[in-house]
């Protein structure tokens, strides 16, 4: 593959998972690091003094022996790479949005929007949310929020956003247009706690198998997790499938209340230790709601952190079949340290291993610039689509360890599956690169099709749906209004990606995130893998 086209499809990939896979949720727009714990005590906020605490606190709980000396006078940046690359300061914005995120609620008005030719449109108000309560409804555009014209003005999203949330009790007016209302309507809406589940879908594959997707480990996942699956058993689940794709972790106490749901009494789900954090070991409790049906976990290459905490343990102890590509590789546990401006230290403070005692952080001795680039290896060495099989086979040079059942399992640079799956990168190009790029398919699901189709329809054709051949020709021509040059050969070779991104779009804006699981999964390979493996 010559060096552009991985590229392009490197940019294809990114846009498609970012794009695609929930950037419209106006409250799901960070990726977790995952953290061991929250401490409490604070440190000051002068720059210099704040430099100094760091180091400080560096000597004090990093994970190994480290020359501070070497550290200082470096900004802090460049201070915390030259650790790993995990451990990071986060200004206070961030450092607020990160803990928000993961405490699966938060302050505002519930609502997922897109930002679409410079305006926001509402894709969903969550129920019983001040929102709908408040009468927003989906579809809406917002032109105004309070005193501020947000309609054409090009904001960026942080921007929107914040105008949007605010402090529970506090009221936000915002003026929108609705379709067949010519006069914009105002809107008063009272913000308050919107709780958010880290379960983005879980439905019956078949009459026996559901399916669960968790896309992050929050505060509140395993509880979520227990009251969905007593629903599912009750509709006759006996197998699951638990889809981790794309998981960048959380909350360690979260995986391991996660895993409890699965293993007997007193089985060790994981252990964390480092230089200034003696060994501590996390057992299965018992009782858990599926400790005896069959168990499919899938992940990919964006699996990470307590996902692998997860995945290493079902896989360890023979409770589950792992399913997928090799998972991201991120082994080290982060305390946070707060700082008096709102600030915060995220400290990589232990590496946590598995129950056979295997560490599944990836090597970053090469600098943290190689680190961040390494997925990009993979993908270049063929590893991610089989293209070279002498890759793959490779990871298994590392250092073996044996199951209770006589299954080999390897150490160092992620969770390996048992059943491997390509990357299916069928009608990934150039052309569609720069389609999903600049946004035109969801420009056209928006802008055309929503109004076309009906979420009754769609929810009764799932299986069949697909754009008809007018709809198809209005795309085109929807391409060539917005500048969009038509590469006849590289459309008909991406043709069947585009069907399919545009349907499980239209079903994500007309049935919301299970609507847009089941279409996608209608033709996902790991799903089809995954009920192959639980007959």
């Amino acid at each position: 593959m010559k060096k552009i086209t991985r590229h392009n499809l490197l940019i294809a990939l990114t846009y498609s998972i970012t794009l695609i896979g929930g950037m419209f949720l106006g409250y799901k727009f960070l990726k977790d690091q995952g953290f061991k714990i929250e401490s409490k005590n604070r440190y000051a906020n002068n720059s210099n003094q704040k430099v100094e605490d760091i180091i400080h606190i560096i000597n004090k709980n990093y994970v190994d022996d480290v020359n501070a000396d070497s550290l200082q006078h470096l900004p802090i940046d460049s201070l915390l790479h030259q650790l790993d690359p995990h451990s990071i300061y986060l200004p206070p914005t961030k450092a607020f949005e990160m803990a928000e995120s993961l405490e699966g609620n938060f302050e505002g008005i519930g609502v997922e929007y897109y930002i679409l030719n410079d305006t926001l449109l509402v894709t969903n108000v969550l129920k019983d949310g001040p929102a709908f309560f408040g009468g927003l409804k989906q579809g809406d555009r917002i032109l105004k929020i309070d005193s501020m014209v947000v309609s054409g003005k090009s904001l960026p999203r942080s921007e929107m956003m914040g105008k949007i949330r605010g402090k529970s009790g506090t009221t936000v007016q915002l003026v929108v247009s609705r379709q067949g209302i010519i006069a914009p309507t105002l809107l008063s809406i009272k913000r308050g706690r919107v709780d958010v589940s880290s379960v983005d879908a879980a439905y019956m594959l078949n009459f026996e198998t559901a399916y669960v997707r968790i896309s992050k480990f929050g505060a509140n996942t395993d509880k979520d997790f227990v009251d969905i699956v007593r629903g599912l058993k009750a509709k006759g689940m006996r197998k699951l499938v638990l889809d981790l794709r794309d998981n960048g972790g959380g909350y360690v106490s979260a995986a391991t209340g996660l895993a409890n749901q699965f293993l007997q009494e007193n089985k060790l789900i994981v252990y964390t230790e480092g230089k200034h954090e003696p060994r501590t070991d996390y057992f299965a409790t018992g009782g858990g709601e599926f400790e005896q049906g069959k168990l499919a976990v899938l992940i990919n290459e964006n699996s990470a952190s307590a996902s692998e905490i997860f995945a290493g343990a079902m896989q360890d102890l023979d409770r589950g079949i792992i399913i997928g590509r090799r998972s991201f590789g991120k082994g080290l546990v982060q305390e946070q340290f707060p700082f008096e401006d709102g600030s915060a230290l995220n400290l990589t403070i232990a590496r946590y291993y598995t129950p056979l005692g295997r560490s599944i952080q990836k090597s970053y001795k090469k600098g943290y610039s190689a680190y961040q680039h390494e997925l990009e290896d993979r993908l270049n060495d063929g590893e991610l689509t089989a293209r070279n099989v002498k890759a793959i086979d490779s990871l298994q040079q590392g250092v073996a360890f044996v199951t209770a059942a006589g299954k080999k399992v390897f150490s160092g640079g992620g969770i390996q599956p048992d059943i491997y799956v390509k990357l299916d990168t069928l009608g990934y190009n150039k052309f569609y690169a720069n389609l999903v790029s600049k946004k035109i398919l969801i420009a056209f699901v928006f802008n055309v099709l929503a109004d076309r189709y009906t979420p009754t329809y769609l929810a009764q054709n799932l299986g069949s749906f697909n754009m008809s051949d007018t709809d198809f020709k209005d795309l085109v021509s929807y391409m060539q209004v917005k500048n969009i040059r038509i590469e006849p050969k590289q459309l008909a070779a991406s043709k069947s990606i585009i069907y399919n991104d545009v349907k499980v779009m239209l079903c994500k804006y007309h049935l919301g995130d299970i609507g847009y699981y089941k279409a996608s999964n209608l033709t996902d390979s790991v799903v089809k893998t995954a009920l192959a493996s639980l007959q």
